[in-house]
């Protein structure tokens, strides 16, 4: 069971972002501050994730290429029962994260597991 998922138009923006950074990327949900509660999108290794930080799941965007996504554990106890689809709509964000300058903007979209959904999430994210 996957906690996190990409709609098939933010995964044509990560290829985007992918091709004109030249490096992997990865996402970090917010956590209020800033944009609200957003997606950020960084490459990775620019925001550093530690032991505050759990790992929801990685998005496959293209033939090889992988996101992880990531969310602070406070965070994390107040959604755990829910999926998160990281979606993009036209916008613009707060200036960290990088599809900014695009004209679009990464958000989510969030709905409680059901019951069977739940009991399939045999594993608590790694932290």
């Amino acid at each position: 069971m996957e906690r996190v998922a990409i709609t098939p138009e933010a995964a044509d923006l990560l290829r985007g972002l992918r091709a004109s950074h030249d490096k992997p990327l990865m996402f970090h949900q917010s956590g209020g501050c800033c944009d609200g509660s957003a997606p950020m999108c960084f490459t990775q290794g620019t925001f550093l994730t530690g032991h505050q930080d759990v790992h929801l799941g990685d998005l496959e965007y293209g033939a090889t290429e992988v996101a992880p996504v990531w969310i602070s554990k406070e965070q994390f106890a107040y959604w755990s029962h829910t999926h998160i689809t990281i979606d993009v709509v036209p916008g613009r964000g707060a200036g960290f994260s990088i599809e900014g300058p695009t004209g679009h903007r990464f958000i989510i979209r969030s709905r409680v597991f059901t019951e069977e959904e739940t009991a399939r999430l045999t594993e608590a994210p790694k932290g």
